[in-house]
């Protein structure tokens, strides 16, 4: 079992709200890939996304995103994001969000993306500078 996960703060506003003054439902998925980013310049000292695509052309799309809704989301609290990699196989890497405000469980869900080679959309194994830093940090649940 790897390390605790990255705690990733989000404030929630009123912009992300709609008429029945929750969170739009499309704005979830993206609080999860916010931390997830987070998650990655965390641990590659702080290179995200944008930097594997464009400076190390290293892709991650996604091919599965799985999301459970457990309670609204509003701005009345900061979203506590915690994010880990909940699994790394060959060529993908799962990760793991559990979203909370005021310590009540808001959403949780799964998110896995494939490594690619960038500029030509090919599918490649995690590089394996990349592997050794994701494989201590793999935690289930």
């Amino acid at each position: 079992m790897g390390d605790a996960p990255l705690v990733h703060e989000i404030c929630v506003t009123w912009g992300d709200c709609d008429p029945a003054r929750i969170a739009y439902t499309g704005r979830l998925p993206w609080f999860a890939l916010d931390a997830i980013n987070a998650w990655w310049e965390a641990h590659l000292g702080g290179d995200g996304w944008y930097q594997l695509e464009l400076d190390r052309n290293i892709g991650t799309p996604f091919v599965n995103l799985s999301m459970d809704f457990r309670a609204p989301v509003t701005p009345r609290h900061r979203l506590m994001c915690e994010v880990w990699p909940s699994r790394l196989g060959d060529k993908s890497i799962t990760f793991a969000v559990h979203a909370r405000q005021d310590g009540v469980l808001c959403f949780e869900g799964t998110f896995t993306s494939v490594f690619i080679i960038a500029d030509q959309f090919k599918s490649q194994s995690a590089p394996p500078d990349l592997r050794r830093i994701i494989a201590p940090h793999v935690r289930s649940g």
